[in-house]
């Protein structure tokens, strides 16, 4: 099941949403630094997989825009 571009405009923005959330929850962390230090690998790890989502979602976007304008 492929998605449409609005489908596909509505799950980037959700995704850029939770990645750039995940960013200031590790950017706040950091400036609170010693004080919850044992939470450092949990946060980066859902920082991680967020931007990786994101990340992924935009190849899928790049490649869907070049396919539908070669077709």
């Amino acid at each position: 099941m492929s998605e449409t571009a609005d489908e596909l405009k509505v799950r980037l923005k959700k995704l850029n949403a939770q990645a750039t959330q995940a960013k200031m929850d590790l950017h706040d962390l950091s400036e609170d630094l010693p004080t919850h230090w044992e939470n450092i690998l949990s946060v980066a790890q859902r920082c991680h997989d967020a931007h990786a989502a994101l990340m992924e979602a935009r190849k899928a976007a790049a490649a869907s825009s070049v396919n539908g304008a070669s077709q």
